[in-house]
């Protein structure tokens, strides 16, 4: 695989949590959609403010559960009706509310295993490399910095007005980053 090579998009860098909220906020008021926001800790309302929409996961998690549950009754239905009919006391073979625990153990195993995966792929992780990794300064992005990222990939992306818009915005540091 050929490795991507060009501008990936221009980060932004500010000192305190505040100002990177008062930025995302301007910056979607300004337009722009393919923005992302780096911070140490999680910041109240920045999510909404990059223009953060719903995930998915919910569903994945319900269907996860649903096809557990179906297939645990499923599975006691078969093994007790068809594979192995035993007629024991006169009960009916098909005896469903002995099938509850298992279907509901089913279900709950099955949402488990959705969420992990579905949490893992909808954040696409494993993510050994991304490109602000390159910008020298981004691993204060852990400590005690605040970054946002207007990518390439955006419509309204014009490199010297995304640089003048940030520059604006009074960030410390404005740098493009290559991929």
């Amino acid at each position: 695989m050929k490795p991507r090579t060009g501008l990936y998009g221009v980060l932004a860098e500010f000192p305190d949590p505040q100002s990177l909220l008062d930025a995302a906020e301007r910056t979607t008021t300004a337009g722009y959609t393919n923005v992302d926001a780096y911070s140490p800790f999680p910041i109240h309302g920045l999510a909404e403010a990059i223009g953060f929409h719903r995930s998915g996961l919910s569903q994945l998690v319900l269907g996860g559960g649903v096809i557990g549950g179906l297939g645990g009754f499923f599975m006691c239905w078969y093994a007790n009706v068809v594979s192995y009919p035993l007629n024991s006391g006169g009960k009916p073979l098909n005896s469903w509310p002995a099938f509850i625990p298992i279907a509901f153990e089913c279900a709950v195993l099955l949402a488990s295993f959705a969420a992990v995966l579905g949490m893992l792929g909808l954040n696409g992780l494993p993510m050994p490399y991304h490109p602000v990794f390159n910008v020298p300064r981004f691993d204060q992005a852990s400590r005690d910095r605040f970054f946002l990222s207007i990518q390439v990939r955006d419509p309204k992306f014009d490199h010297d007005a995304v640089r003048g818009f940030l520059m604006g915005l009074n960030a410390t540091e404005v740098t493009d980053v290559d991929w």
